[in-house]
């Protein structure tokens, strides 16, 4: 398990008219609706741009694909400088437990979108896999980007 150490953050929080708050995600620039497993994602978000240092410019934020007939989200994509999936985050609420459940699912999106590295957090918890010779393998650090 890697141990995240989140990063100060002057979050944007609003809550409109509808009643349920909103966060900006500087990410999609917009704003979107703020539930447990958006504020892992936001924070997480900011971990990789602030201590990992990650250009803002590769990351994309809820994005579709197509996992055979099915039209999945992912929750975090990390590009290599040349614009290649490098790694797959996959955010849950802080109270869901990491389990097989949730990284068969990263698992599936990984087959619809290679990448060397998956990750998979719930804010409190953080695990990390590196793309070995034959499965995924868990590493104890994020990468840096550069790496």
């Amino acid at each position: 398990m890697i141990k995240i150490y989140y990063p100060t953050h002057s979050f944007k929080i609003r809550e409109p008219e509808r009643g349920k708050e909103e966060i900006w995600d500087e990410l999609r620039k917009l704003w979107v609706r703020l539930n447990p497993e958006e504020w892992v994602r936001q924070n997480f978000i900011q971990y990789l741009l602030q201590v990992k240092n990650y250009p803002a410019s590769y990351l994309a934020a809820e994005r579709n694909i197509k996992l055979g007939e099915l039209n999945k989200r992912f929750d975090l994509m990390v590009f290599d400088r040349s614009a290649r999936p490098w790694m797959l985050v996959e955010c849950k609420a802080m109270d869901e437990k990491l389990n097989s459940r949730v990284m068969w699912q990263v698992l599936r999106y990984n087959m619809a979108v290679p990448v060397k590295y998956i990750v998979i957090t719930n804010g409190e918890e953080c695990h990390a896999f590196v793309r070995g010779e034959v499965d995924f393998e868990e590493i104890a650090v994020l990468p840096g980007y550069d790496e």
